[in-house]
């Protein structure tokens, strides 16, 4: 199962760091903090990654080849003009960055990479962090014969709140959240059918407007309630609200430390 991430806004509410390089690359105790996405992935045995890229993208690019030599060591072979790289610390990564324009928006991103999903896949934000079980998500899923589940999270304040009814798996659509509202919210970590991209016009079209709210209207988008931790990388605040987890040593979205996980993929192949 492949996990597409999107990696290609402006990140103009943390132009502190956004300025330099793209949010996803932004480091989280010294690693970009779309390291610490995919680790959560791998752990659940999915490694295959799709990353959409746009602003900056040739940075993105820079990293995953850098971090292909800084892991292993080198061999050159001045004779016959070559270089090997001879395996040291490897993460069973596969990783394809495609460059899906600057200024498309995040369901023309998806849909830019339609040849490349066939089957089921996971999709998520190149910002935000959780220890989400992926096993257990792309299992409801696959229970709920749904087109597509979104993660639900409970986050106060700025962000736009899902309607849900409890006993419901449906999502039935969406509204403002105040800071009043406990209400649950798109915290990104979906599964969904390749079907969804039907569903997106063209560059333009924000995945979170339309195509999510054309699948509410289908009764197509279920909720997978996630209770634990979830946090996005919005702000500088938010970066050091996860830096500061990550300093403690207590960092709750550090899953990959903790026992073996179930094997989403296998999961995935056999459902």
């Amino acid at each position: 199962m492949k996990v597409v991430i999107l990696a290609g806004g402006f990140g103009t509410r943390i132009s502190e760091e956004s300025q330099i390089r793209p949010k996803p690359l932004v480091e989280i105790g010294g690693r970009p903090i779309i390291w610490h996405i995919m680790k959560i992935y791998s752990h659940y045995g999915l490694n295959d990654f799709v990353i959409l890229c746009g602003y900056k993208g040739e940075m993105l690019k820079q990293y995953f080849r850098d971090f292909m030599l800084s892991t292993g060591d080198v061999v050159f072979d001045l004779a016959r003009n070559a270089m090997t790289i001879v395996p040291r610390e490897v993460e069973p990564w596969r990783v394809t960055l495609v460059d899906t324009g600057q200024a498309t928006m995040t369901g023309g991103r998806l849909k830019r990479v339609a040849h490349l999903l066939d089957d089921t896949f996971c999709l998520t934000y190149g910002d935000g962090v959780g220890d989400v079980d992926i096993a257990a998500l792309i299992a409801h899923h696959r229970s709920g014969g749904h087109l597509a589940t979104v993660t639900a999270v409970t986050q106060p304040g700025r962000f736009g709140a899902l309607h849900l009814v409890p006993g419901d798996p449906l999502v039935q659509g969406f509204r403002e959240k105040g800071p009043e509202d406990g209400g649950m919210i798109n915290g990104g970590f979906f599964v969904l059918d390749p079907r969804v991209i039907d569903l997106i016009d063209d560059d333009q079209t924000v995945w979170e407007q339309e195509p999510l709210e054309r699948l509410c209207a289908m009764n197509q988008l279920q909720a997978f309630r996630h209770h634990g931790f979830w946090q996005p990388m919005d702000s500088l605040r938010d970066k050091m609200v996860l830096e500061d987890l990550w300093k403690s040593g207590k960092a709750p979205w550090k899953v990959w430390d903790r026992a073996p996980a179930p094997d989403a993929a296998r999961h995935a192949r056999t459902a």
